[in-house]
């Protein structure tokens, strides 16, 4: 019976599989006219002109020296784990390989995923002969060997990061394998203390980082108002520079809080600033305190821009105050005119903006009208940007939470520019390949950052080292009005 069943598989087989015994775990030699193949537990004896030797069934398809038939292993009941097909194509940057499952998998398997350089192996457990079909990138060397606990895969890839990511599917059962080939990470020394660093974080799909890490340092906010430049120009002699915060692109108005050696350069819009003081740093809603000084030395708190009150100074070019408003126009600490709300405000001027007919003092065209404001309590440095990413090492992207009128900006595909740094205070000046903020929240948590603010991205999103731009770009590099520059102590 055990002949007959054996005959019709292979009558049924269109062809032997014959593969070299080492693919199968078994060593292979010749002793005394007969072949011999060995492996755990196993032994496997050919002869020449004669047959199998006793107990294999003499129906068995022959070997060929030491080229074995996997049918015949297959027959024999030599492989412990059963039998998947496989299907393959591309996923994003991945090569993904689908195993689909002969029926429901007994116990479910959590996902694994691991990375080496240059080579990695791993054991899938099924077997699996389809994945000898499987194209490999080029470059890439395979080596396949299938044994009876599973298909053990070996790849080689000099140069290049290898990755897996495998997991298991439902309905049909699946096991998927995603395969990645990427560029070697890089680290390069920069000065004691400071390294730059390309790296990948993985959110499940890898994204590379572009950053500068440094354990010590002056940082410092560069740039002027109403002028751009490229961010290597702004500190030319700074050991590396990242883009700033966000600006108003007609007139290089900077949007958002900069301060400059405890000095007020531009006020908060509404979002989270990173604040400092030598190296130690903080991120967070400024606390500021604005006033405005009438014609006769009056003083009145005031809200600013995001941050409105009875009475509010406004300093971003663009539309401002409210139906039922009146708004103060102010160049250069006189009053332009007053007008009915809502009026654009113009780029060089700031606005007061107070209930119709109730000024916080006498007040007409001509008059002096100063903007004062400091934070509380001071700081040497801040600059604003936002959304915040990280905060004391949870997730924390939440644009509704900061002043971003328009979310467009934070849901497109693009590179992002940010500042972070782990509980153990190295910081990160960083630039990401193209992504969204919220993927890039998470790709910092996964490498361990612990607070994250991104700066602003897109076009402005650039990293200089030693005044070479080190982040991809596509065109020539975006001139920005601030910058933040890293300098040896």
């Amino acid at each position: 019976m055990r002949f007959l069943a054996l005959l019709l598989f292979f009558s049924c087989s269109l062809a032997q599989t014959l593969l070299p015994a080492s693919t199968f775990g078994l060593s292979f030699r010749e002793e005394a006219g007969a072949w011999i193949y060995e492996g755990e537990a196993v032994r496997f004896v050919y002869v020449p002109g004669v047959g199998w030797a006793e107990p294999l069934d003499p129906a068995l398809p022959p070997p060929d020296r030491e080229r074995m038939s996997l049918e015949a292993l297959k027959a024999l009941g030599y492989f412990r784990t059963p039998e998947a097909g496989v299907r393959h194509g591309t996923q994003g940057r991945a090569l993904r390989l689908v195993l689909d499952l002969p029926g429901p998998e007994p116990a479910p398997k959590p996902p694994s995923e691991g990375q080496s350089s240059g080579t990695l192996s791993l054991l899938l457990p099924y077997l699996a002969p389809g994945i000898t079909q499987v194209p490999w990138p080029k470059g890439m060397e395979a080596r396949v060997r299938f044994l009876p606990g599973g298909t053990e895969l070996t790849l080689s890839f000099p140069r290049k990061l290898l990755r897996y990511r495998l997991f298991p599917l439902k309905d049909p059962a699946r096991l998927v394998l995603d395969l990645y080939a990427l560029e070697a990470e890089v680290e390069e020394p920069l000065a004691p203390g400071v390294r730059y660093r390309e790296v990948w974080a993985f959110t499940p799909e890898p994204l590379r980082l572009y950053l500068v890490e440094a354990e010590r340092g002056k940082l410092v906010p560069v740039g002027r108002p109403g002028m751009r430049a490229l961010p290597k120009d702004l500190a030319p002699n700074a050991l590396a520079v990242l883009n700033g915060g966000y600006f108003d692109p007609k007139s290089a108005t900077p949007i958002g809080l900069w301060v400059q050696d405890g000095v007020t350069v531009s006020y908060p819009f509404g979002r989270v600033a990173l604040i400092w003081d030598g190296f130690s740093l903080f991120m967070g809603f400024p606390r500021f305190e604005a006033v405005v000084q009438g014609p006769r030395g009056e003083r009145v708190r005031v809200g600013i821009n995001a941050s409105r009150a009875r009475y509010t100074a406004h300093t971003v070019p663009g539309p401002v105050g409210k139906e039922g408003e009146e708004v103060a126009l102010v160049r250069e600490d006189k009053v332009q005119a007053i007008l009915p709300a809502p009026q654009e405000l113009p780029a060089g001027a700031w606005a007061l903006t107070f209930p119709k007919g109730a000024p916080p003092f006498p007040l007409g065209p001509g008059d002096p009208l100063s903007l004062y404001g400091r934070l509380d309590p001071p700081f040497t440095y801040a600059l604003e940007g936002g959304p915040l990413l990280v905060r004391e090492g949870q997730y924390a992207f939440d644009p509704a939470q900061e002043n971003f009128k328009d979310p467009r900006p934070l849901q497109a595909v693009a590179p992002q520019a940010a500042v972070a740094w782990t509980r153990e205070g190295r910081l990160w000046l960083l630039v990401s390949e193209p992504t969204t903020p919220g993927v890039l929240a998470r790709a910092l948590l996964s490498l361990g950052a612990w607070n994250a603010l991104r700066m602003d991205g897109g076009g402005s999103a650039q990293l200089w080292v030693r005044g070479q731009l080190r982040n991809p770009y596509q065109g020539s590099p975006r001139p920005v009005v601030s910058a933040l520059a890293l300098y040896l102590p």
